[in-house]
C-alpha cells in the first residue's frame, strides 16, 4: 500500500536515527519526535527515565499493575523504546510494535541497555494498521501518544487489532486524542502541513522541522463513541479516563474516571476483552 502523509515525518525521522551513531544521539536530535526535546544534553538514560515514571503511573492508575510479572504485553507504538524498556522489566514478555523498523533496530538497543532484552520481541507493523501478532496472545495491549498519528481508519483498524490479539479476560489500554477548542484551528492547518510533506523539494525538509511535523503527524480525532462502535461489543468493564479539566463525555456504556496525568486533548480506553 502506499505511505499516507502523516507517515512521511516518521520516515523522516527513523532514517535520521539510523545516520546517528548510537541512541544518544538519536535522543539528541530527533528528541521531538517522542519527547517534545533536543539539545547536545540529553541522552537515552535519561529519556528512559522519563518512561520508566509514566509506565507505573499509568499502570497503577488504571489498575493493570497486578500480577504482571507472568504477564505478555504488547506496545503499539514503542518507538525508540522510552517505554519499553520499564516494560521489559515489569512483564515477562514484550512485543514492542511500531512503522519503522529503524526505531524497532533503536528499540532493541535501549532496551539491551536499560531493560530486559532476552523477554523483547519486535513486530515491524510495515502496513500501518496490522500486527503480525497471533490471537489471543497477549494479556495487556498498550499504546500511548500513537493512535493519533495515524488514519482515522488505520487507528481503528489497530484498535481492532489490539482486542483480537488480547485473551479473553485479558485487557486494553489505549490512548486516543479527541477534539478541543483549539482544532478549529490546529485541524485545518494539520491537513495542509499533510499535504506539504509531499511537495518536491521542501516536503521532506518540513517532515523533519519540529513543528511542522508535530502539526502534521497528528493525523485523526476520535471521539470514545467512534472507538466503542468499532469494539465496544467485544469488551466488558469498559473505561474511559480522561483529564480532570475536561468535560464528561456522557457514554452510555462506559464507566468514566479522571486521572491528572492525561492531557486535556486526550483519553484512554480501558476494558476487558470477552
Amino acid at each position: 500500500m502506499s505511505r499516507r502523509k502523516q507517515h512521511v515525518p516518521w520516515t523522516a525521522a527513523g532514517t535520521a536515527s539510523e545516520q546517528q551513531h548510537s541512541a544518544d544521539d538519536v535522543v539528541r536530535a530527533t528528541g521531538w519526535v517522542f519527547n517534545n526535546r533536543t539539545g547536545p544534553t540529553l541522552d537515552l538514560a535519561a529519556f528512559v527515565e522519563t518512561g520508566d515514571h509514566e509506565t507505573l503511573a499509568y499502570l497503577q492508575a488504571f489498575g493493570l499493575d497486578d500480577g504482571i510479572d507472568r504477564q505478555t504485553l504488547v506496545e503499539i507504538g514503542s518507538g525508540i523504546g522510552r517505554m519499553t524498556a520499564s516494560f521489559s522489566r515489569m512483564f515477562a514478555r514484550v512485543v514492542a510494535c511500531d512503522l519503522d523498523g529503524a526505531f524497532l533496530e533503536r528499540c532493541r538497543e535501549t532496551v539491551a541497555q536499560f531493560g530486559r532484552p532476552e523477554r523483547l520481541q519486535t513486530c515491524h507493523v510495515d502496513d500501518g494498521r496490522t500486527l503480525l501478532v497471533a490471537d489471543g496472545s497477549a494479556d495487556l495491549v498498550f499504546s500511548y501518544i500513537t493512535l493519533q498519528h495515524c488514519h482515522p481508519d488505520d487507528a481503528l483498524a489497530l484498535t481492532r487489532e489490539a482486542v483480537r490479539i488480547t485473551r479473553p479476560g485479558g485487557r486494553v489500554a489505549l490512548n486516543y486524542r479527541t477534539w478541543t477548542g483549539g482544532d478549529a484551528l490546529l485541524w485545518p492547518i494539520g491537513k495542509a502541513v499533510r499535504a506539504s510533506f509531499r511537495l518536491p523539494g521542501i516536503g521532506a525538509a518540513l517532515a523533519r522541522w519540529r513543528v511542522t511535523a508535530r502539526l502534521g503527524w497528528q493525523a485523526n480525532r476520535l471521539a470514545p463513541k467512534q472507538v466503542l462502535a468499532a469494539v465496544g461489543d467485544r469488551l466488558t468493564d469498559v473505561r474511559l479516563v480522561r483529564s480532570p479539566r475536561r468535560p464528561a463525555f456522557g457514554a452510555a456504556d462506559a464507566t468514566e474516571g479522571t486521572f491528572e496525568g492525561v492531557h486535556p486533548s486526550h483519553w484512554w480506553l480501558i476494558g476487558t476483552v470477552r
